[in-house]
């Protein structure tokens, strides 16, 4: 706008000087000046009044590292756009509209695709774009912002299979036929209806949702005693930012790794009750959203273990090393793996169980089940 005022003035300054020493000459641009320096402003207000901008992003929740695809749709007034240039959070830069949208040529509508990845998982707010005109002479521009609020979208942390290393130490045991490892043996009390599987006994059918036409169902049971791995997150301590988001990759790879094999829990930082994993998958995606969301530091609380959580094997991931292991892991069937960040100072002798997204596994306490069977 200061241009354009800018050249007003000047217009004025040569129409006095050519009033003052009789310079016809002067008139002309003097005027002409006066006419861009007033016109300018009038036309990108007016151009700019009519047009819209809107973002449409093709999902709500993406995985670290995939890309994000996002259309940005600009629609012009009767006027057209003398010159457009968009700003979105999702972009790098500026982005200039290439295609025409002049009252003379081009269409009404121009669709701008971005295409963009997080390299940091976490809930990202993201403000509306807007949509800068101006004359060709830039001169005057106006910014106008798409209606509605702010978009969130969820960054998941990434996941990759677990590099489990040769002897067997951490490895989980493998599932076994016709029975989950969610499952033991022991198991007697009803937790629930799941899809049914082929080998089921026709004792866990349940007859009613049938011939309700829900189709058929089994009833899940549960163990007095849960047996299946236990994925432990703390995120307590002074890390860096890539040493707890690694630590978070960790769980999330263990539990979805271990969920795939039979099943699974996940306790997160602050929780006392851990959540469920069963190998449909049916509940992964909630866990998924609150890895997500962990934040780590001194004042995280800790993951609050009962006395019951030993049952099963258990990976504890921290994002430092452990003074001592938490009263309720200090003794228990159960064998013990400790997940660490592997650029750390001060970590647990010996050679590592397993290696997954920048962290290393290392058994400690009990012995594992394959040890265990092979002294038997």
């Amino acid at each position: 706008m200061k241009r354009a005022i800018g050249v007003a003035l000047a217009g004025v300054v040569l129409t006095l000087v050519a009033l003052a020493f009789d310079a016809a000459p002067l008139f002309i641009p003097g005027i002409a000046f006066v006419v861009i320096g007033a016109g300018a402003p009038a036309w990108v207000w007016l151009a700019s009044r009519p047009a819209t901008v809107s973002r449409k992003l093709q999902v709500d929740r993406v995985v670290e590292l995939e890309p994000l695809e996002a259309m940005i749709e600009v629609r012009r007034g009767v006027l057209g756009l003398p010159g457009a240039e968009l700003h979105d959070p999702l972009a790098s830069g500026p982005i200039v509209l290439k295609v025409p949208m002049s009252l003379i040529q081009g269409g009404r509508v121009a669709d701008v695709r971005i295409v963009t990845s997080f390299t940091r998982r976490g809930l990202r707010r993201l403000e509306p774009p807007t949509l800068l005109v101006q004359d060709p002479l830039e001169l005057s521009c106006l910014t106008k912002t798409a209606g509605g609020p702010a978009q969130e979208l969820l960054v998941l942390p990434h996941t990759e299979r677990v590099r489990w290393g040769a002897g067997g130490r951490g490895r989980p045991p493998q599932r076994s036929e016709g029975r989950s490892l969610a499952e033991p043996m022991a198991a007697v009390d009803v937790d629930g209806l799941r899809p049914y599987r082929p080998g089921t006994p026709a004792s866990r059918i349940h007859w009613p949702a049938l011939a309700r036409g829900a189709g058929l169902l089994e009833r899940r049971l549960r163990a007095d005693r849960d047996t299946r791995p236990l994925i432990v997150l703390d995120a307590r301590g002074r890390a860096r930012e890539d040493q707890l988001d690694a630590a978070v990759r960790a769980a999330a790879s263990l539990t979805l790794e271990l969920a795939r094999l039979g099943g699974c829990r996940l306790l997160l930082p602050g929780d006392r009750r851990a959540l469920g994993v069963e190998p449909d998958l049916a509940s992964w995606p909630t866990a998924h959203a609150r890895l997500a969301l962990v934040e780590g530091g001194p004042e995280t609380r800790p993951p609050l273990l009962d006395g019951a959580a030993r049952q099963g094997p258990v990976y504890y991931v921290a994002v430092q090393p452990l003074d001592r292991l938490p009263p309720a892991l200090a003794s228990g069937p159960g064998s013990l793996v400790v997940v660490l960040p592997k650029d750390l100072e001060g970590l647990p002798p010996g050679r590592p169980s397993f290696e997954v997204t920048g962290c290393q596994g290392f058994a400690v306490g009990a012995r594992t089940r394959s040890q265990e069977e092979t002294a038997a």
